[in-house]
């Protein structure tokens, strides 16, 4: 059964991530514009599918009972490209509300101001976040190994197809410090922005309903529309997030951790890589009307 979650999961991740960036190639080679961000989307599904290859792929074979030999480069590499999808996954996600937040503030607000550079800046702040997790990141290979590692160890754990080194508590704590800082701020300009967001467009509608009031009673507003895809994203990517950490903390803090303890982590790991092409379909969307548009130029 859990082998049957992993390969839905890495089946249904790989489609919807790899569709998604076929969009936007298919549009950049046949000369139409994407929308402003598309750009961030193309680096969210290029780490959403790094995620899901190296963790999605060896889970699932690993529930299924086959054995996986790989060697300490081996681990080292997976575990690390792991890490540095994850870490553009959230800081590519927290870029997108962001600049989302900043492109429906009003034009009487501060960030009125930042309209103009943030196209301009979304570019060099992707590069910042590949090169921060790359540079992050690069510790975390220095405690993982084969399970076949004959050097001696203080202290070994199974993380399923490979094993994890711990010297001590106080090594492991900075480490997970240094890990989860970059985390913890991009989580919260998230949260921050899709609460900007929301509160911004509450009180947009609030000023024209009264222009609209006939309107609104037959159909549902595209203010009301795009509230609620915020709101699912957010609060989908907050839960998985929260819970995927949750577990990982656990699985940090065990020194024999359980068959259930892993491939839950996994699991949880792999939703929001899995699930967030199907809740950005908004800007899918959006794509195939600019394909249409083409269509017609041609």
């Amino acid at each position: 059964m859990i082998g049957v979650v992993f390969l839905s999961q890495t089946i249904f991740g790989i489609w919807g991530n790899c569709s998604l960036h076929y969009r936007y190639i298919f549009f950049y080679f046949t000369g139409c514009r994407a929308r402003s961000t598309g750009l961030i989307l193309k680096h969210l599904t290029v780490a959403n599918s790094l995620v899901i290859a190296f963790r999605g792929v060896p889970q699932t074979v690993e529930a299924f009972g086959l054995k996986i030999f790989l060697s300490d480069f081996g681990c080292k590499l997976v575990f690390y490209v792991l890490r540095l999808g994850r870490g553009v996954s959230l800081g590519t996600t927290c870029l997108l509300s962001v600049f989302q937040a900043i492109t429906i503030s009003p034009w009487n607000s501060r960030l009125a101001e930042l309209k103009v550079q943030v196209l301009r800046c979304t570019g060099p702040c992707i590069t910042v976040f590949w090169i921060l997790y790359m540079l992050v990141n690069i510790i975390f290979p220095l405690y993982v190994a084969g399970k076949w590692n004959n050097k001696t160890i203080t202290k070994k754990k199974d993380l399923g197809f490979c094993s994890g080194m711990w010297n001590d508590t106080i090594t492991q704590s900075l480490l997970a410090a240094v890990l989860t800082a970059p985390d913890v701020v991009c989580l919260g300009l998230m949260i921050w922005a899709s609460i900007y967001m929301v509160f911004t467009l509450y009180g947009h509608k609030q000023r024209v309903q009264h222009i609209h009031r006939n309107g609104i009673s037959r159909r549902s507003p595209s203010v009301t529309r795009a509230t609620q895809s915020i709101l699912v994203l957010v609060s989908t990517f907050v839960s998985f997030y929260t819970l995927s950490s949750i577990f990982s903390i656990d699985l940090a803090l065990s020194d024999h951790p359980s068959w259930w303890q892993l491939n839950i982590t996994a699991m949880f790991a792999l939703c929001f890589p899995s699930v967030s092409p199907f809740l950005l379909s908004h800007e899918s969307k959006g794509l195939r009307i600019f394909s249409a548009s083409c269509r017609r130029n041609a």
